[in-house]
């Protein structure tokens, strides 16, 4: 019995380091969360009004851009999937890669050829393991992306577009990314930034009771869609990018508060054990010493 309290106790204080590790790691992603979600507050207004001016300046002019105008038949797409670089965060990596491949399946079953684009190890790691192509990755970021990592991303995504009719070229740019709903729902969403859906947008902007305003081009109004669309997908891409980071952080926080939650029933569990056995060698030892006092009183009695 000895032996098994030893093991209880081992054992106890071995998941006692790891619920303080768990707590710890809770604690600081409950942190960054909060920064994260400032963050994509922040951001949200800029990418809103940034398209609602590319729609203004595409739907008030007869200009035919190549990032607004659809391909009469599209035959291939850039899928950008947005992952983490890091693990202990749940499901976050891999639902968000279950969407990307779902959009995967929808886009090949069109008839049109997919390249993938990649952010996060976890992305990475996914594709490289069952051998899938992958066009271009960045990694070392997702945890708390920058504008210059969304304009790093959205340089070869945007020229890859540009360049439709052409080797390498596509004719849709997709995102797949995990939206920040609340503390306690990410959503994995997919979307089409290009070619940019006009009257989807104008739909929507009808619903909430928005009128877009009227411009004058100076100097035209191709040179302000030049202008205008790539800050429109680098805005975009930086605005998922934040998305995905506050999603993650409050994933591993709900992992890691999970964590801490079994560490402690495990202890409670492994205390009653432990309990149990001391309890045993306790009345072990008080039956031995009963036992050997009964066998003295019994010797001196048949000596006497």
């Amino acid at each position: 019995m000895g032996a098994q309290l030893r093991v209880y106790k081992r054992r106890i204080k071995s998941v006692s380091a790891t619920k303080k590790i768990t707590k710890a790691m809770e604690m600081i992603a409950a942190s960054r969360v909060v920064k994260a979600q400032r963050r994509v507050a922040a951001s949200t207004p800029y990418a809103t009004e940034l398209t609602r001016a590319v729609t203004a300046v595409a739907t008030g002019s007869n200009t035919q851009h190549p990032l607004t105008t659809e391909a009469d038949n599209p035959a291939r797409a850039a899928v950008l999937l947005v992952t983490s670089d890091r693990g202990l965060a749940g499901g976050y990596s891999s639902n968000v890669i279950k969407a990307a491949e779902q959009l995967t399946e929808r886009l090949t079953a069109q008839g049109k050829e997919v390249d993938t684009y990649i952010v996060g190890r976890k992305g990475v790691a996914y594709y490289g393991f069952r051998e899938r192509k992958v066009t271009e990755s960045w990694t070392g970021f997702t945890d708390n992306p920058t504008y210059a990592d969304a304009k790093k991303i959205a340089g070869p995504l945007i020229e890859a577009v540009l360049q439709a009719t052409a080797e390498g070229g596509v004719d849709e740019l997709h995102i797949v990314y995990t939206e920040f709903v609340s503390m306690l729902t990410q959503s994995p969403v997919d979307s089409r930034l290009l070619p940019l859906s006009l009257e989807d947008t104008a739909e929507e902007q009808a619903r909430k009771g928005e009128i877009l305003p009227l411009f004058d081009f100076e100097p035209s109004a191709e040179d302000v869609l030049d202008a205008l669309l790539p800050r429109y997908v680098e805005s975009r891409i930086y605005n998922a990018l934040l998305q995905a980071a506050a999603s993650k952080h409050a994933a591993t926080r709900r992992a890691m508060k999970s964590a801490t939650d079994n560490a402690e029933e495990l202890i409670k569990s492994l205390t009653r054990l432990a309990n149990a056995a001391r309890q045993a060698d306790i009345t072990q030892e008080i039956s031995e010493i009963v036992g050997g006092a009964s066998a003295l009183a019994d010797a001196s009695a048949g000596s006497d």
